[in-house]
């Protein structure tokens, strides 16, 4: 039996009781002035000197604010009390309303219960006939085993597990419908965190959206789209595209977009992935005409047999690529796709460099002067793709900081 903690008024809830003591915080005037009777009393009446002094008052760092919160961890009703609610309802002792269902149950309750937990029973009950002792409301639309395990919440704050899991949905509706806060609390928990599946997902859904549940809508949501395929063919789905085709709609056009993000995304993961693979292809290049990597570097620097491998990931590629531009002799139309491929890097790494006449990487000061004289369309084209590789660097510079971070 799964119990919840009482966070609204209920039957007996005058009657508290707490596993730890009492710490009672006083005001000033009112301890003042019982502080004066106690020693007028002491005074006046020798009688007195056999009462045992009262404990001492708190410090004057205790607050009002830190009692509350130290009972909040206290269990406010005691299960013994819990119990004899629970009698109360089974027992029907003394009771004064019959609550009926479709399916010709009869459930006993009492009136001063109900109307203290429901204010929509409070209503119904002021507004029912009383026939043979006894006023009678009916709750339509649900079973009478889902209707009795509502009405012994009202009086308990109990469930079984198994009566919530079998009536979520009814259990849902009702506590929405006759405005019982924590029995839809705990309804929407159980349905978030275990008894949602692909089966009622749809069912779920179109319920949340009625008990004006958005946590739960959404969440509907995104399990529909995301096991859209297997949805779309259960009984829930074909049933809801009948009675309510906006929803259907609604959901469609929601998966239709979120396709369109997930594409969307798709596509900028890899331009970001080229604009860092080209990054990365500057870097090695520099490092290549400056330093020498394995078996090409500048004319300048002499290469070590044994020179370690370099830590530039693009280093091997280019460097395959280098050796053919340097060798290539075809002359036909349209030329050569590795060498328009390497132009293409020894352009962007002048549109990139910032070293006017000391740079090692050849043709950078004959593309830096072609700069000057290409079109305005043709400039902004190669300053939006060096923005995008310099993107790109920092893209770079933040994993690897993170990398750092976790080693």
């Amino acid at each position: 039996m799964a119990c919840l903690e009482l966070d609204s008024p209920q039957l007996f809830s005058n009657c508290l009781s707490y596993d730890g003591p009492f710490n009672l915080h006083l005001d000033g005037s009112i301890s003042a002035e019982l502080l004066a009777v106690s020693d007028a009393c002491t005074s006046s009446q020798s009688h007195c000197s056999n009462i045992p002094k009262p404990p001492p008052l708190p410090g004057a760092s205790y607050s009002r604010n830190k009692f509350y919160k130290k009972l909040q961890g206290y269990s406010y009703v005691p299960d013994e009390t819990k119990h004899a609610w629970d009698r109360l309802f089974y027992d029907g002792y003394e009771a004064d309303v019959r609550v009926l269902t479709d399916d010709k149950g009869i459930i006993l309750a009492h009136s001063s219960v109900l109307g203290i937990t429901s204010p929509v029973l409070r209503n119904m009950l002021e507004l029912a006939r009383e026939k043979e002792g006894f006023r009678c409301i009916k709750i339509p639309g649900v079973p009478s085993e889902a209707a009795r395990a509502f009405i012994r919440f009202l009086y308990s704050s109990c469930y079984e597990p198994d009566a919530v899991k079998k009536f979520v949905l009814h259990l849902l509706l009702m506590s929405h419908t006759f405005s019982v806060p924590s029995l839809k609390r705990a309804c929407i928990k159980e349905l978030e965190t275990t008894l949602l599946t692909l089966e009622n997902v749809v069912d779920v859904l179109q319920l949340a959206r009625q008990c004006d549940s958005p946590r739960l809508s959404l969440l509907c949501t995104h399990l529909i789209i995301k096991e859209f395929k297997t949805i779309s063919v259960s009984d829930g789905w074909k049933v809801m595209k009948q009675a309510n085709p906006c929803l259907e709609q609604e959901l469609l056009e929601t998966l239709v977009e979120a396709d369109s993000k997930k594409q969307e995304r798709a596509k900028k993961m890899e331009e970001r992935k080229v604009y860092m693979q080209l990054f990365e292809a500057m870097e090695a290049l520099l490092h290549i005409c400056r330093d020498g990597c394995r078996s090409i570097g500048p004319c300048d620097k002499m290469l070590k047999d044994n020179q370690a491998a370099c830590n530039f990931s693009a280093c091997k590629g280019l460097e395959l690529l280098v050796r053919h531009f340097s060798v290539c002799k075809t002359r036909v139309p349209g030329g050569c796709a590795h060498c328009k491929r390497m132009w293409q890097l020894l352009e962007l790494h002048s549109c990139m460099c910032s070293e006017t006449h000391s740079c090692k990487v050849p043709l950078c000061r004959h593309f830096k002067d072609k700069m000057q004289h290409i079109s305005k369309k043709e400039e902004l084209k190669w300053n939006l793709l060096v923005s995008k590789v310099m993107a790109a660097k920092g893209t770079i510079s933040s994993i690897s900081a993170r990398r750092n971070l976790v080693i």
